[in-house]
């Protein structure tokens, strides 16, 4: 386990109550230390949530050759011109055209080719009819679909009715209709999606370079905790917070592991963590950060020292919001893995996350853009919100989009589990502000 004295950031970080760090500060702090993964090469499906390092450009126009948009006739234009149910065009059938196939057979005047659905276009051909604007080869009027090769060995041989005439180029995908040779197909800081995959393996891309998704390993501690699905005794809660802070890091793009809770041991939460380093990019533990006598996570690695590990090393800092007051920040091991600690309250935890962890784990990733959007909206409350002075204080909110406004979610309280799972939003009070009046305009940090 590594350890040093707390970084120097520049900061004043004074405030009338004591020694407090601004969210701003706190946050910069995280990001200014934390460096996105190194880049690795990725087979497609394993590239999948991950971001791109270097543009992808089209080494093959896309389609690669004119193909057919339907099931059909392969005609010249000529020859169904003015075709009607009336009078319909009669073509001598001279193939089948499949998808795949070489050795086109070439559609001379008076002639056509019955082609499938991303078969190429035969020379000579100009236009596709649909195989429901002709009568199949069976001379009984229109039809509505094709019959099986099987089924139906003399359709490539005969004659074919057809029923109504085709412009040029009707039902045929040109060649680069879709991205043409040298196009820019993607951009570096792209997340690749089943979207970008599908067109990764489209040009022949099986391999791509990457940042891997970040490994995050979410440790709660107490020993007040139980796991869900167990009896609780007299004075016992069940785990949670180690539950949402996994399911958050994994809706950031993380790859995240639970570890379970942790009794209120420092020896027993160092080894667990020293044991979980091989798998972690980065570390969260929650709960034990405040000033109480079993606040593990502050003991454990508040003095931890180890001479041949310089730099690293946790700080317990107060924060000027509310709430998440208390925060630990550092690194530990001999990578100098970075671990953020938050405090153990469902709602602290969480809104911490959200302003710290998961900007983290998009720096981690390599984004561009590591923070959730953010609105102007109306606030929509039957009273005034208050808000201690010199906090910048986070409560939760919904959004109505189409109203451009928000309303807030239970109290002010930091163990209101329920409130939190009805907010889609945190509605932002800034720390000169300690009443808001309902109508006011208010900043708001959209979740989902």
């Amino acid at each position: 386990m590594s350890s040093a004295a707390p970084r120097a950031t520049g900061h004043d970080h004074e405030a009338g109550d004591g020694s407090l760090w601004s969210v701003d500060d706190h946050l910069e702090d995280v990001l200014t230390t934390v460096r996105p993964l190194e880049p690795i090469e990725l087979n497609l499906l394993d590239a999948q949530g991950c971001v791109l390092v270097d543009d992808v450009t089209v080494p093959v126009s896309l389609p690669p050759f004119d193909n057919s948009s339907m099931d059909g006739y392969a005609v010249r234009v000529a020859d169904v011109q003015g075709a009607s149910a009336e009078y319909p065009a009669v073509l001598e059938v001279v193939g089948d055209v499949a998808a795949g196939q070489s050795g086109l057979t070439r559609v001379g005047p008076g002639q056509a080719a019955r082609i499938m659905t991303g078969a190429p276009l035969p020379p000579g051909a100009e236009t596709v009819v649909p195989v429901e604007w002709t009568d199949g080869g069976l001379g009984e009027g229109p039809v509505s679909g094709m019959r099986a090769r099987s089924l139906a060995p003399e359709g490539a041989e005969g004659q074919v009715h057809v029923y109504r005439q085709a412009e040029a180029r009707a039902h045929v995908r040109t060649q680069g209709s879709d991205v043409q040779a040298g196009d820019l197909a993607l951009v570096a800081g792209t997340v690749l999606g089943p979207p970008q995959i599908a067109l990764l393996a489209a040009i022949g891309r099986g391999r791509v370079r990457v940042r891997p998704r970040p490994r995050v390993v979410v440790l709660s501690t107490g020993s007040e905790l139980v796991q869900p699905g167990e009896e609780l005794a007299h004075g016992q809660i069940y785990d949670s917070n180690s539950f949402a802070l996994t399911a958050a890091a994994r809706d950031a793009g993380a790859i995240a592991y639970r570890v379970g809770a942790v009794t209120d041991d420092a020896e027993t939460l160092r080894s667990t963590i020293e044991d979980q380093l091989v798998r972690a990019d980065l570390m969260v533990t929650t709960g034990g950060v405040s000033v109480g006598a079993y606040d593990v996570v502050k003991e454990a690695l508040a003095h931890v020292a180890d001479e041949d590990e310089p730099g690293g090393g946790v700080e317990f800092r107060k924060l000027a919001m509310q709430p998440g007051k208390p925060q630990g920040f550092g690194s530990v091991g001999p990578d100098h893995t970075p671990l953020l600690a938050l405090p153990g309250n469902p709602v602290s935890s969480y809104v911490s996350f959200e302003l710290f962890v998961r900007p983290a784990i998009r720096t981690l990733m390599g984004l561009p853009d590591v923070h959730r959007p953010t609105t102007a909206a109306t606030l929509s409350a039957d009273k005034a919100l208050t808000s201690p002075k010199g906090r910048r204080q986070f409560l939760r909110g919904r959004y109505d989009e189409a109203a451009g406004a928000v309303t807030p979610v239970g109290g002010a309280g930091s163990h209101l589990v329920a409130a939190l799972a009805q907010a889609d939003a945190l509605i932002v009070v800034p720390e000169d502000t300690e009443s808001v009046e309902p109508g006011s305009g208010v900043r708001v940090i959209l979740l989902g």
